[in-house]
Formats: structure tokens, C-alpha cells, sequence
């Protein structure tokens, strides 16, 4: 592993590792609870890489903990019906950051997620 230098950008294998934490939530589509799985494991394996890679990690996981919850709310809401709607902007939602934190962190930018309980510090 090459050594960073203070105020470098991160390199090209640390900023796709970054990404892929994010982008691995996408299991949730395959497995359930990959979308709690997914950045877990690859956080797990890859945090000691480098200080960008974990604190990624650590975003993207407190993330998917804060959509799996809204997400239990949302069923519970089904009994009301609300719960149909949140469900699907949830969701929405959901994509659209993951892939927004995924292309920022591709490109080196710490991505911090709007509307997130930060469980793992």
C-alpha cells in the first residue's frame, strides 16, 4: 500500500473501495438485508486500507441503517395507507443518493448523507 501524504487525494484504489461501500447496498435488491450487508462487509474488510475508505464506509452503513428504520415505519404506516407512499419515496430517495455518495467518493469527495442517524461514529 502506497503511503498518502497529508491533503493528497486519496488514490484511485482507496476512492473505488469508497464507492463500492456505498454502491454495496445495492444487494438489498438480491438478498434481504443486503442493503445492511453489503456496505457492512466491504467496510469490515476494507477499513484499515484508509482513513477515506472507512469513514465512506461508516457514512454508507449509518445510511442504510436509517432506511432500513424508515422503511419499518413505512410498513407499520401501510395500515393507514401513508405508508404505500412513504414506501416509494423512501426508496426513490434512497437510489438517488446512494448513487450521487457513490460518484463523490469515486471522485474523492467526502459524501455525508442528508437525514441520517449516525449510529457508527
Amino acid at each position: 500500500m502506497e503511503e498518502q501524504k497529508l491533503g493528497a487525494p486519496p488514490s484511485q484504489e482507496v476512492r473505488q473501495w469508497a464507492m463500492f461501500c456505498h454502491f454495496a447496498a445495492f444487494a438489498g435488491m438480491i438478498i434481504p438485508f443486503g442493503n445492511l450487508l453489503g456496505p457492512l462487509l466491504v467496510w469490515q474488510l476494507k477499513k484499515d486500507l484508509d482513513p477515506f475508505v472507512d469513514a465512506q464506509g461508516k457514512e454508507a452503513l449509518n445510511f442504510q441503517i436509517t432506511v432500513s428504520l424508515a422503511m419499518l415505519v413505512s410498513m407499520l404506516l401501510m395500515l393507514v395507507v401513508i405508508g404505500f407512499v412513504l414506501i416509494g419515496i423512501i426508496g426513490l430517495g434512497a437510489l438517488v443518493l446512494m448513487i450521487i455518495a457513490g460518484i463523490k467518493a469515486n471522485e474523492g469527495q467526502a459524501y455525508r448523507y442528508p437525514f441520517t442517524w449516525r449510529v457508527i461514529k
